[in-house]
């Protein structure tokens, strides 16, 4: 089925969709976790009346679009122990957890090495490496942010806060007071997923509704931003 597209509004906000014609009966309508909008319909009508169609469920969209935007896959549960591997900036390495004479953790040939004062246990293992990927996280996202600010501050987007916080549901959201929160989690893929969601949020302070506006924006300061975004997605699985 060849695809066309089309946009209505509904009351400030802009819905972009695609839509082509099949052999159904009935009008049929998907929003897609990247925030695309598909629809069917039956032969017989015209873009008129799909977008009557699609404005009379402007509603529902809009409701899908912010779940979406909240939705973060689980990440699976990773052990503590020497043999299990662990993420950092989008690289795998096997953990090697040992007794020494300080607590610490380093990164080297292939491993996370980490050493625990007391008996190396899986809990202490954990705080160690949570506080590890922490202070590793506050360095590369403030680098990142500023990097990213660069594209964007022709765009008259001041230069945000930034705060880290380990999140649920959401690898970032923006504050209108200025601020950006980024997932913790963000330090585990690649620097170019880390550009995406913060170039992402900078976009926002902009623009608030993923309208065609905002992906327009998007496109000017990261032209890839579909393929990082894919990439991201990735690394969420």
């Amino acid at each position: 089925m060849e695809l066309q597209l089309d946009s209505i509004k509904w009351g400030t906000l802009d819905i972009p969709y695609k839509y082509g014609f099949s052999q159904r009966k009935t009008f049929a309508l998907s929003v897609h976790p990247d925030l695309s909008v598909t629809v069917k319909a039956p032969l017989g009508y015209n873009a008129k009346d799909i977008q009557s169609f699609v404005r009379r469920r402007g509603g529902w969209i809009s409701r899908a679009w912010r779940d979406f935007e909240q939705y973060l896959p689980k990440q699976p549960q990773r052990r503590y122990i020497s043999g299990e591997t662990h993420r950092y900036l989008g690289r795998q390495y096997r953990l090697k957890v040992q007794q020494g004479d300080t607590d610490s953790v380093k990164c080297l040939r292939g491993y996370l090495w980490v050493t625990t004062k007391k008996k190396s246990t899986s809990e202490r293992a954990k705080i160690l490496l949570d506080g590890w990927y922490r202070a590793h996280a506050k360095e590369i996202f403030q680098e990142r942010l500023l990097v990213c600010h660069q594209k964007t501050s022709r765009e008259a987007i001041p230069l945000p806060t930034l705060q880290i916080k380990q999140m649920v549901s959401r690898w970032g959201s923006f504050s209108l007071a200025g601020r950006i929160t980024l997932n913790l989690e963000l330090i585990k893929v690649p620097k170019e997923c880390i550009d995406y969601v913060i170039q992402h949020e900078l976009c926002h302070f902009k623009v608030k509704h993923h309208s065609p506006k905002f992906w327009k924006l998007m496109q000017n300061v990261m032209p890839d931003f579909e393929e990082r975004r894919g990439k991201l997605n990735l690394y969420a699985e």
